[in-house]
């Protein structure tokens, strides 16, 4: 009886695997392509959750003046409105989104828009310490949409998060290629009444 249930189960793995394996790969090529059709960024993504980002962001936003800006999660709205105003940024470039509760939701949460904007090259902004886990979930949940990112990372002083922090994030931007979902539907924030909009 055991032994029928592992031959059972083996084929499930063994497609499981495969297709796992397959989906991951197919994510270079899709980069690659983006990286031809799209070769210099065609928006800003700033992630909240570190102080400065903004600022940073709309410094950086004042030297791309044809490129919109999307910042996730960050201060309230009223303080991100009063950064970008004092920087001279007009409100209708200004795109702030506060559905992302963490790391990966930041690009799970933005993806679909970008994609129907047929946005294929983000600059990606972030403090330095975050911006390996950044760009490894960028890898897997924008790849897998055929979007590249260009790294700007913000100088800090803090040491760079640990390997287990960006291998936990890696395993659930898999999960949500697979299922659609990302884990974070246990945090009590998700859900939070702060919809996507501009300034």
């Amino acid at each position: 009886m055991l032994r029928c249930a592992k031959n059972y189960r083996k084929p499930w793995v063994i497609f499981t695997t495969t297709s796992l394996i397959f989906l991951i790969g197919f994510i270079p090529v899709r980069l690659i392509f983006a990286q031809i059709q799209a070769p210099t960024p065609q928006a800003i993504l700033a992630l909240g959750g570190g102080l400065g980002r903004e600022e940073f962001a709309a410094s950086f936003a004042q030297q791309h003046p044809t490129l919109d800006i999307w910042v996730s999660s960050g201060q309230s709205r009223q303080i991100a409105k009063d950064i970008f105003q004092a920087a001279n940024i007009n409100r209708n470039r200004i795109h702030l989104d506060y559905r992302a509760i963490d790391t990966v939701t930041n690009f799970t949460s933005l993806v679909k828009e970008f994609g129907d904007r047929h946005i294929q090259h983000v600059y990606l902004i972030t403090s330095d310490f975050h911006m390996r886990r950044a760009q490894a979930i960028a890898f897997f949940v924008f790849g897998s949409r055929g979007i590249i990112t260009t790294p700007i990372p913000i100088p800090s002083n803090q040491p760079h998060e640990t390997l287990w922090h960006v291998s936990r994030d890696i395993g659930r931007a898999i999960l949500w290629i697979i299922t659609g979902r990302t884990g974070a539907s246990l945090h009590p924030q998700l859900g939070a009444a702060f919809p996507s909009s501009n300034l």
